[in-house]
């Protein structure tokens, strides 16, 4: 047997092995380690991609800028914010269109849907040529599958040429309110595909927001009354309204626009001018009978679910009317003066910023037509004629309107 070997000996076999062993172990557990910390900036990565970094559009200054991932009210105000309600209240842009064959553009008109406005001169509807297809679903909100389609708890209801694109476009500025771009004609045209059909129209709204649209051929259409009554009793309507006079002249201009042939605006008013007969058949004259139309609506609903919106008011002072209308819905005065500008050349008022654009917007080209001169003694007679009504109706809803003048 081999003596040991002195102090300072070189170590024996086993020795190497337990050091080779310790070495690989700390190697693994740092290998481990590095993995463990690669992965937790991954999930904290994806965890922050999902929360909300883009502020809603629509909402004017204090909303950021749309498309720049800039919160709603500062970064004070989101770090103040629970998670929950920043996922509801920011997450919100602008829908990707459900594609959908657009009704040719003479149709459109004729059948009293405004053509959607565009933005500087080529910009419609809510900012980005409005159709049917434009605001179904489509948002953030949506593939994070919040939010939820409802049926619309406000209609514009009327009427044809009276400024409803207008009312809107203004409304949909407002990041509480989400409506459907076009004419839907659900309860004029299409009752018959149902109501789930309908709802499935309308965009995804998030907990505190609206659901609206607006088709204001239904102020004249007999069934619509009882039929937006029977999806609900407590649906707001906003009418929409304008001197019969001039909403007629102007209704006349826009067939003119398509049909340059059509007979004169005299011959078309009166069965028999001489004897000032008119002839209220015409739509564009029975559409200005509001008294009448109004009577069918009371029998559904009280006067208290029903706004009176000026279609001249509209153009004189939106911000004022708009302000009405805020309240009337339960909405916050968010649209104000500031959101507005007036457009010298179309001769009303138009938006600085459209909902989903940060550029300003007006209504389209077939907004602001010239009228065709009109005989005076020809508007005098048509005055005289709607006077009754006209009082009528401003019994009725308790405001006069000022058209008898």
């Amino acid at each position: 047997m081999a003596p040991p070997g002195p102090a300072g000996a070189h170590p024996t076999s086993a020795e190497p092995l337990s050091r080779s062993v310790f070495r690989k172990f700390l190697l693994m557990l740092c290998s481990l380690l590095t993995s463990l910390y690669v992965f937790y900036c991954l999930a904290e990565r994806c965890q922050t991609l999902s929360g909300p970094v883009v502020g809603r559009s629509g909402g004017g200054e204090e909303a950021g800028t749309p498309g720049r991932g800039v919160p709603a009210g500062g970064p004070g105000e989101l770090a103040a914010w629970p998670v929950a309600a920043r996922r509801k209240r920011l997450l919100q842009v602008r829908p990707r269109p459900r594609r959908r064959p657009p009704a040719p553009r003479a149709d459109r008109e004729e059948a009293g849907e405004e053509e959607p406005p565009g933005l500087a001169g080529s910009l419609g509807g809510s900012g980005a040529g409005s159709s049917v297809a434009e605001t179904p679903p489509g948002t953030l909100a949506l593939l994070l599958d919040e939010g939820s389609k409802q049926l619309p708890q406000a209609i514009i209801i009327g009427v044809k040429k009276g400024g409803t694109r207008a009312l809107l476009e203004f409304l949909r500025v407002h990041p509480d309110v989400r409506a459907v771009g076009a004419e839907p004609h659900f309860f004029d045209r299409s009752y018959d595909k149902g109501l789930a059909w309908y709802r499935d129209l309308m965009p995804r709204t998030l907990d505190g927001q609206i659901t609206m649209e607006k088709t204001p051929s239904y102020f004249v259409t007999r069934e619509a009354p009882a039929r937006i009554s029977a999806m609900s009793k407590d649906t707001k309507l906003l009418v929409v309204v304008r001197d019969p006079v001039t909403r007629a002249v102007s209704d006349y201009t826009q067939t003119l626009s398509k049909r340059p042939d059509i007979p004169s605006f005299e011959s078309l008013a009166f069965r028999n001018r001489s004897a000032g007969l008119v002839d209220r058949s015409w739509s564009a004259i029975q559409i200005g009978l509001y008294a009448e139309h109004l009577e069918r609506w009371l029998r559904h609903f009280p006067a208290r679910q029903m706004l009176f919106v000026s279609g001249e008011r509209l153009v004189r002072d939106p911000a004022g009317e708009l302000g009405r209308v805020q309240d009337f819905l339960g909405l916050k005065r968010i649209i104000s003066d500031k959101h507005f500008y007036f457009n010298q050349t179309k001769g009303f008022p138009c938006l600085k910023k459209a909902e989903g654009s940060g550029r300003p917007h007006c209504l389209g080209k077939t907004k602001g037509r010239p009228h065709p001169e009109i005989d005076a003694q020809v508007l005098r007679q048509l005055r005289d004629f709607y006077r009754p009504f006209n009082r009528k109706f401003y019994q009725m809803t308790g405001h006069d309107f000022g058209w008898d003048g």
